[in-house]
C-alpha cells in the first residue's frame, strides 16, 4: 500500500492510465495531487450543464474528459487538492457502503481538526458543504467501483479561485456556490498538516479494521 504526494501537477490522462494499471495489477495506493485546469463529465452528466463548447474550453487551455465515475460535470484547477483511492475492497473485506462512509467521515473530521470548519454531507447532491451556509460546496465526491476495486475519490477546494467552474453547472448547481476553504477563512499553508492527518487516519483504519492478507508495510513516498 503506497501513499504518494505529487509535488507537481498531474496531467489528467496520466492519472487515468495509472488508474487502469492499478486495477489490472490490484496495486493499492492513495494519491494526493493537483490537476491543471480540467473539466470532467461523469456517467450521469446532463449535457446542458456544460455551458461552453469543448472547442472553446480547449482554446482557454482547459482540458475536457468524459470519464467513468458517477456524477455530473466537475472541474479541477491548481490549488485544489485531489485525493484518489485505489483499494481492493474484497481483499480488505470492506463494503462499498462502508468505504464511502469512512472516506467522508475521516475527511469531515480531518478538515475540522486542521481548520475548525464544519462540513456536512448532502445525500441528495453528493458532496461536502459548509454547515453554516449549506449551499456552499467545498468538496466534490466521485468514486468508481469495478470488480470491487476503487478509483477516483474526492476534490477539495483549498486555495483555488474556483474560476474553472464558470464553464459548467457543477453537479447541476450554480458555479458561484463553489467555494474554497481559503475563501471562507482557512489558512492554505496548513495543506501539509491536512495531508499528514488524513493519510495517517487511513493508515490506522486499514491496518486495524480492514487489513489485507499478506499486505506489505505502508510507505509514504
Amino acid at each position: 500500500m503506497i501513499f504518494h504526494q505529487f509535488k507537481q501537477p498531474v496531467n489528467y490522462l496520466d492519472y487515468i492510465n495509472f488508474q487502469d494499471t492499478s486495477r489490472k495489477k490490484k496495486r493499492e495506493s492513495i494519491l494526493f495531487l493537483e490537476h491543471p485546469p480540467t473539466i470532467t463529465s461523469g456517467s450521469s452528466a446532463t449535457p446542458s450543464n456544460l455551458l461552453i463548447s469543448e472547442e472553446i474550453l480547449h482554446e482557454k487551455g482547459v482540458g475536457y474528459y468524459e470519464i467513468q465515475r458517477g456524477g455530473d460535470f466537475t472541474g479541477h484547477e491548481l490549488g485544489q487538492l485531489v485525493v484518489y483511492f485505489h483499494l481492493n475492497l474484497n481483499a480488505r473485506n470492506l463494503s462499498i457502503g462502508n468505504f464511502l462512509r469512512e472516506m467522508q467521515e475521516i475527511l469531515i473530521q480531518s478538515i475540522y481538526k486542521i481548520w475548525e470548519i464544519e462540513l456536512i454531507l448532502d445525500k441528495e447532491s453528493p458532496g461536502l458543504y459548509l454547515k453554516s451556509i449549506p449551499e456552499w460546496k467545498i468538496v466534490s465526491l466521485g468514486v468508481y467501483f469495478k470488480q470491487f476495486f476503487t478509483s477516483f475519490g474526492f476534490a477539495m477546494n483549498l486555495s483555488n479561485d474556483c474560476s474553472v467552474f464558470q464553464f459548467i453547472n457543477p453537479c447541476g448547481m450554480k458555479s458561484e456556490n463553489m467555494k474554497s476553504l481559503e475563501m471562507i477563512g482557512a489558512d492554505p499553508s496548513l495543506r501539509q498538516n491536512f495531508i499528514d492527518l488524513y493519510s495517517e487516519s487511513w493508515m490506522e483504519l486499514l491496518s486495524k479494521k480492514y487489513p489485507a492478507p499478506n499486505s506489505k508495510s505502508y510507505r509514504w513516498l
